[in-house]
Formats: C-alpha cells, sequence, structure tokens
C-alpha cells in the first residue's frame, strides 16, 4: 500500500539488515528503522514498533535470521527462538512463525542455514501478502451485496487497526474495504480510536487517508449508538488468535462491539489468515491475555505546536490502572469469519470446511 503515495511493504530484508517502519512514530513521523540483530527484533515486537499478529510473526522469523548472522550457532539460535516467542504472549503468529521456522532449520548445516532461514522468512511474508489479498477478494462480496442493497455508500466500523501496517501489505479487515474502493464501491469507514494505544486513531485513519478512502474517527464508546441510528452496514475487525471452535481473542473493546452489533442486527465479520488460527486450545480462559503497563493508560502521546511528539499524563498520580490488551469474542456473536480460503461460520465445523 501507499504511503504519500510510494508504495511500501511493513517489513524487508536488504544488506544484512531488516527495514522496519515504526509504528509508534506514526502518524506524525514516518521513520524507516534497521533492525541488526534478534534483540532489536525482539524489542521492537514488545515496545510495538511493529504490532499486529501477522506482522509480529514475520518480524519473529528475520529475528532468527539476524540471529544466525549474529551467531551461527545452534544453542543461541534456540535461545533467541524462546525469547521471541516470549516477546509477546496472545497473537498466535509469533509462537507459528518461529516454530516453523525452527522446523525448517533443523537437522541443516552451518553453511547452508543462512540461506534456508532466509528463503523461509521471506516465503512466510510471501505467504501472508497473497493470504491478505485473497481475504480482500473474498470479504469483497459482502461488501458488494451491501452496496447493491444500499445503492449507497457503505458504512463499516472497524476496531484497532488491522489494516496493512498490521500485516505485510493489504490488511485483514481492510483488505475488502481496500479492494472496494479499487472497484469503485462508495465505502465509508468508521475507525474507533482504539484506546489506549490509539492504533485505529493513529493507524487505521493513517492509512485510508493515504488510500483516499472517506474515514471518521470516534471514540471507543460511540460504535453502540451508531448502530442503533442504522449508521452502521457491517463491522468489520482482525484477530490476534481464532480457536478452532470459532472463539476470536482480539484487541480489547471487540467484545463490547460485537454484543452492540448482535443487538442491532448488524452482521459482525472477522478477517484473518490461516497462521492465525490456534488449533490446540478449545478454551479460550486457556489464551494467554496480555497485561501492558499501565503507562500506556496514564499517559498519552501528540504533537505539540513545535511538532514535536510529546508525553503527557492524564490520570491522577495516585490513581492505579489495568492495561489489559485483549478480550475474547464468543462464536455466537460472529456472523462469519473471512479467510484466504472463504468465508465460513465460525466453528470448528466451519474451519474445518476450509481447512481440511
Amino acid at each position: 500500500m501507499k504511503i504519500e503515495g510510494k508504495s511500501y511493504k511493513t517489513i524487508w530484508f536488504i544488506n544484512n539488515l531488516v527495514k522496519i517502519i515504526d509504528q509508534t512514530k506514526l502518524p506524525h513521523q514516518f521513520v524507516i528503522k534497521d533492525l541488526k540483530t534478534a534483540k532489536d527484533a525482539i524489542n521492537a515486537i514488545k515496545t510495538m514498533q511493529v504490532r499486529g499478529a501477522p506482522l509480529i510473526g514475520a518480524t519473529a522469523a528475520y529475528g532468527l535470521v539476524l540471529s544466525i548472522i549474529e551467531k551461527n550457532d545452534l544453542s543461541f539460535i534456540k535461545k533467541s527462538s524462546k525469547e521471541l516467542i516470549a516477546s509477546r504472549p496472545t497473537a498466535i503468529n509469533l509462537k507459528w512463525a518461529v516454530d516453523r521456522m525452527m522446523k525448517k532449520l533443523s537437522g541443516v548445516n552451518n553453511k547452508d542455514i543462512l540461506k534456508i532461514a532466509l528463503d523461509e522468512a521471506k516465503a512466510i511474508t510471501e505467504e501472508d501478502e497473497k493470504f491478505c489479498k485473497n481475504i480482500g477478494l473474498n470479504g469483497l462480496k459482502i461488501i458488494e451485496d451491501l452496496a447493491k442493497k444500499k445503492k449507497d455508500t457503505v458504512n463499516i466500523l472497524t476496531h484497532c487497526n488491522a489494516g496493512w501496517l498490521a500485516t505485510i501489505d493489504w490488511g485483514t479487515a481492510t483488505s475488502p474495504i481496500y479492494h472496494a474502493h479499487q472497484k469503485g464501491i462508495k465505502v465509508h469507514v468508521w475507525v474507533d480510536e482504539t484506546r489506549p494505544r490509539n492504533q485505529g486513531a493513529n493507524l487505521t485513519s493513517y492509512e485510508l487517508n493515504e488510500e483516499g478512502i472517506s474515514n471518521t474517527v470516534i471514540t471507543d464508546n460511540a460504535g453502540g449508538i451508531l448502530m442503533q441510528r442504522g449508521q452502521v452496514d457491517m463491522c468489520i475487525v482482525g484477530t490476534d488468535r481464532t480457536l478452532s471452535n470459532g472463539d476470536v481473542c482480539n484487541k480489547i473493546g471487540t467484545y463490547l462491539k460485537a454484543l452492540s452489533a448482535k443487538d442491532n442486527n448488524v452482521p459482525f465479520y472477522v478477517a484473518l489468515p490461516s497462521s492465525t488460527i490456534d488449533w490446540n486450545i478449545k478454551d479460550h480462559n486457556q489464551i494467554s491475555i496480555e497485561e501492558r503497563d499501565s503507562e500506556e493508560l496514564s499517559h498519552v502521546e501528540g504533537i505539540d505546536e513545535n511538532n514535536e511528539i510529546k508525553r503527557v499524563r492524564i490520570y491522577p498520580q495516585k490513581s492505579k490502572s489495568l492495561n489489559l490488551a485483549f478480550d475474547v469474542t464468543p462464536a455466537k456473536l460472529v456472523s462469519g469469519l473471512i479467510t484466504e480460503k472463504g468465508i465460513c461460520e465460525a466453528s470448528e465445523k466451519g474451519l474445518k470446511g476450509l481447512f481440511k
């Protein structure tokens, strides 16, 4: 997708360096950052310089490439793999990518290991880009049907950022929107600001603006009344981990949107590549829900009159805060799962029908 008219991917490898777009600087500054070591990759994941389940997985894959460049030693590579997996606990793509890389590198001799690792990391990114494009083509059909019924602008509500900045390109939840826009369908996106990190306001609105797509940023609590007023035709969100029974673990606040959608008969879709499906866990209570630094709640960042990014406290100094990063939306509230292989019901039967 584009920034100021120039096409970018979110991550790429050149001259033994991994390049990323530092998402903590957006939307006020566009900064390309170099990752030189596995620890750099771990830090980028922890601090959310990269974020979004597919991009986290790709960064971890390239983190192992950097580990090999740094020290071509099996024990060091295994240590790096464990540290990468531990860097963020909730998104399943992270462990999936590391496990896939380590399986590929098993039994490989030192002479060939770097090339094999780099080829596999590139394969992971290329696969994700292809999957996200197909998610968009499959989800486009839903938007086309709504457009035919309405014969007017299709209003879509999304939560957090599941755009191209969360993947390699296209995004998951935004991919159908981009495809609809490119096909000339009028779409408007209600963008939840998504406290506390404001990924919706800082990232989703930013990338939609760059693509020329109409959007409006709203507070996280405004979705319900918009649905009551008939101003939302569908909701579409991404996911960090979807269980085989169709339960969806996504950014905190997704569950509340799904409840509002159910109460107002608004279709609620979840877009995901198959790498985000957890086939092992059956009970969402087994998911490790990340609890992040409380200062993400008590402090906000913005740009001042001198064009400098500043961080300020908004809570009383003695106030405590709880910063749970994700919640779980039960499958019964999900209208359908949009994947690279098609759309299915949010259930074990539905998923296994697509992924045999």
